[in-house]
């Protein structure tokens, strides 16, 4: 099992930066994808970014250019550095660990933490 802990949300003024941590525990494999997803009121979860254990990263569109992934292994952390925020991002973040066993896809999720943009 794995265990995924959030941290760092809150509210943030447009064109504000903020960094949310996600600390993993339990039997985590270097193999794990870990990434953020968030979902805003009245919309489906979405993928923000995610960063595989040799550090490769994906971005949602929407973010690129403005959020960054990163991640220690040794720590099991993972963090989304977030920059010129905008009223749509707000949302609920979620941290996600992705594990592939033998063809088959887990997903494990932290609680989520809420970020509002805002004046």
């Amino acid at each position: 099992q794995v265990q995924l802990v959030e941290s760092g949300g809150g509210l943030v003024q447009p064109g504000g930066s903020l960094r949310l941590s996600c600390a993993a525990s339990g039997s985590i494999s270097t193999n794990d994808v870990m990434g953020w997803y968030r979902q805003a009121p009245g919309k489906q979860r979405e993928l923000v970014a995610r960063i595989t254990s040799a550090l490769s990263t994906y971005y949602a569109d929407s973010v690129k250019g403005r959020f960054a992934i990163s991640r220690d292994n040794g720590k099991n952390t993972v963090y989304l550095q977030m920059n010129s925020v905008r009223a749509e991002d707000t949302a609920v973040y979620y941290c996600n660990v992705t594990r592939y066993t033998s063809g088959r896809r887990n997903d494990y999720w932290g609680q989520g933490t809420q970020v509002t943009v805002s004046s």
